[in-house]
């Protein structure tokens, strides 16, 4: 997505160019946020409409799902159409859906609102990220914003549970979404007194083939891993599924390589640095979803902690994204993304490890805190080294779309992750849920470990500022 505006305007005044971030960081919060507030009300959210596990994972990927097919598509309307424009329109649209989840009055309808809600964020973040790099000329200024950014980023979606606990003990399930109602009427009226009107030089044209090929493909791949435990991976419908996925995965594959504009630059994974940053986006949500959703079955159904007591449980993992996010921002620019990165797979590694012999007949406080400490500080290394890999020695015309593949991936990572720890834990009872999340941890762990892997592509040199100076 091209961050360029549609003509010269005069610069920005310093004070009015941080307005602008801390509006769209605004926005971004509540994306992250949605992202992972509900994971720890699913238990309560399932009694109160009396649902099961299998219906529960549907809550959180109808948004993450859709939030993930839609961002690529979304930056390409605001080229065109103006960020300024889609941006509100995505803030008013998240609106109205927040609402129709707080007055769900069944499954069916929540879900419908959570997919509603997904497209409302697809026109948040890409697009606030947009208007921020088009905001801020100066490359050090704007290196800075960035960095602000992924902490926010990085705080709202660890912050999601302990924020939701917190709702829930207090006001009941529906409050996660009433939440919003007051940050969203916010968001809209600054945006239209701060945020400039902006658009590509050159609009990109919408590629409907290839989006409705993507959102195929991914929505039945989550799908497949949602139901597979509870139809049979062997089923004649599950393996219809397989064949839909993959035959949507090739026609899209196909369509992008003849069109002139394609949705997705598939040319970017020609390059091993931008394939495994891609890939470690997705690990590093998984990493962090399977983290969540395993901790807050286990702690609430097979120990009768309360929604409060389990949110309360992940600050150590909030602190410690809001601490090394900022952290590793610095270190990517002064020394490059491989030393992040390293830091980055060696404590979610740990942590995971860590759960792996946690869960037991009694809760080891101290051992739980200290595992979520050190995904906490992992996953805060890891996102600023896998943007800057993923885009490192690009042209600016293909860097912002490589940001937009990248926040894709992490997305898509949030959707498989709830969909493996939720196929693990569905329809076993409070005895077993230690046992049946031992799998899960070792997912976290693979994810770590694959950290190496990105790592060891990303480029080690020290940043030409750093050496010019």
């Amino acid at each position: 997505m091209s961050t360029t505006s549609l003509a010269v305007r005069p610069a920005l005044s310093v004070r009015r160019r941080w307005t602008v971030l801390a509006v769209c960081a605004l926005s971004m919060f509540l994306v992250g946020l949605d992202t992972t507030i509900v994971n720890v009300g699913l238990p309560t959210i399932g009694r109160g409409l009396g649902v099961g596990t299998r219906g529960l994972e549907w809550i959180v990927d109808a948004y993450t799902v859709v939030l993930a097919s839609l961002l690529i598509s979304s930056g390409a309307l605001a080229d065109r159409f103006g960020r300024r424009r889609v941006f509100q329109c995505g803030l008013a649209l998240f609106g109205v859906a927040s609402l129709a989840c707080a007055i769900a009055p069944s499954m069916g309808a929540l879900v419908a609102a959570r997919t509603l809600q997904g497209v409302g964020a697809s026109m948040l973040s890409p697009v606030a990220l947009a208007i921020v790099v088009n905001a801020m000329p100066d490359p050090k200024e704007r290196a800075q914003a960035i960095g602000v950014w992924a902490s926010v980023f990085g705080l709202s979606m660890a912050a999601g549970p302990v924020t939701g606990g917190a709702l829930i003990a207090a006001f009941g399930w529906r409050s996660v979404f009433w939440v919003n109602a007051p940050v969203i009427v916010a968001a809209v009226v600054l945006s239209a007194v701060f945020v400039p009107e902006s658009r590509a030089e050159r609009a990109r044209r919408l590629d409907l083939p290839g989006q409705l090929l993507l959102t195929v493909a991914v929505c039945v791949t989550v799908a497949v891993l949602i139901e597979g435990p509870r139809i049979g991976w062997t089923s004649p419908l599950t393996l219809a599924g397989y064949v839909l996925a993959v035959a949507a995965a090739a026609g899209f594959v196909r369509v992008e390589r003849h069109r002139s504009e394609p949705l997705m630059d598939l040319g970017l994974f020609r390059r091993p640095v931008f394939t495994t940053a891609a890939l470690g986006a997705v690990a590093v949500f998984v990493a962090l979803t399977v983290s969540l959703l395993l901790t807050t079955f286990w702690l609430q159904h097979a120990r009768g902690w309360t929604p409060l007591e389990a949110g309360t449980a992940t600050l150590p993992m909030a602190l410690g994204a809001t601490v090394c996010a900022p952290l590793s921002g610095r270190l990517v620019g002064l020394v490059g993304a491989r030393r992040p990165l390293l830091l980055a797979g060696t404590f979610i590694t740990a942590g995971g490890a860590l759960c792996l012999v946690s869960p037991g007949e009694d809760v080891n406080l101290p051992l739980l805190l200290v595992a979520y400490l050190l995904i906490g500080t992992g996953f805060g290394f890891a996102n600023a080294p896998i943007t800057n890999t993923a885009v490192s020695g690009l042209p600016p015309a293909r860097a912002g779309v490589a940001g937009a593949i990248t926040s894709t991936a992490r997305q898509i990572g949030s959707a498989v992750g709830i969909a493996v720890a939720g196929g693990l834990v569905a329809g076993v009872g409070p005895d077993g849920l230690a046992r049946a999340s031992r799998p899960g941890w070792l997912v976290v762990v693979a994810c770590g470990l694959f950290l190496f892997v990105v790592a060891r592509y990303s480029r080690a040199a020290v940043p030409a500022a750093r050496r010019a100076g």
